[in-house]
């Protein structure tokens, strides 16, 4: 026995059509203006400047992802990311027995994450080190010259989904847009 009187139950239906309409609408707009390869990147763009932080996942000696979060410098012209290190932590050992890195930036506010896969690089080069510095490490990194380090990571692609930019994934498997970048050499490749 329904506890509703009729017109509820017909209010109730109306509205849930509707709402099954606009949503298949939504849908199949999607698929008619899919986001461009430059809006993808403006997107991630925006959603890495507004999570701050990110998550640089590494794999260890037994084959285990690791994570942690790190304070990276927006990303270049090429989407390259570089952060600063202590040149004695895990994650540069891990980085030297296998560069394949995963980046992952989450933006609550905006309904958004950026993942980049890419190969991170290990670079000592004082000027660099001079032109990739943030004073608000200067506890952290006492002595500038030996201890502290930067990770590059070169970007192979990424994937992005963002409610802000209105980017969503695929209806049916939720995979989200990626971009696949060129392969990257570094001016100062090792």
């Amino acid at each position: 026995m329904n506890r509703f009187p009729p017109f509820v139950q017909k209010l109730t239906f109306v509205l849930f059509s509707i709402l099954l309409t606009l949503g298949y609408q939504q849908s199949l707009s999607q698929e008619k203006e899919k986001p461009t390869r430059e809006q993808l990147i403006a997107a991630a763009r925006n959603v890495m400047s507004a999570a701050g932080n990110c998550a640089l996942i590494t794999i260890d000696e037994s084959g285990e992802p690791r994570v942690r979060v790190m304070d990276p410098f927006p990303p270049d012209s090429n989407m390259v990311v570089w952060f600063g290190t202590n040149p004695h932590s895990r994650k540069v050992e891990q980085i030297r027995n296998n560069p394949r890195v995963n980046l992952f930036y989450f933006d609550a506010g905006g309904q958004g994450y950026v993942t980049i896969a890419g190969t991170a690089r290990l670079v000592d080069d004082p000027e660099e080190k001079n032109e990739r510095w943030k004073a608000e490490w200067e506890a952290f990194y006492p002595n500038r010259s030996e201890a502290y380090l930067l990770i590059e990571v070169m970007p192979d692609w990424l994937e992005v989904l963002s409610g802000k930019h209105g980017i969503s994934g695929d209806p049916e498997t939720w995979k989200p847009p990626t971009v696949k970048f060129e392969a990257y050499k570094s001016n100062d490749a090792e």
